[in-house]
């Protein structure tokens, strides 16, 4: 992730594959994590706060993740 200053937080230049790019968006805005994703650019997400990163990580972990890493997570869990 490349960062740069916001008046309000951090921005962070997300690096996600291209064809997971909306989905991980769409998800982000769900949870009301401020990004933006444009038309032939990056997904840039702003990240305030620790719950925020966190949050962050969990949505891309679920994309890049392998599918073993995901199973095993979810048995430690439980």
């Amino acid at each position: 992730m490349k960062s740069f200053s916001s008046e309000l937080g951090a921005k962070y230049v997300v690096e996600v594959n291209w064809s997971d790019r909306w989905q991980v968006y769409q998800r982000l805005r769900e949870l009301d994590i401020p990004c933006w994703c444009e038309t032939n650019q990056p997904l840039t997400v702003q990240i305030d706060n620790a719950y925020t990163a966190i949050q962050l990580w969990s949505v891309m972990r679920q994309f890049t993740a392998s599918r073993q890493v995901l199973i095993w997570a979810l048995e430690v869990c439980w």
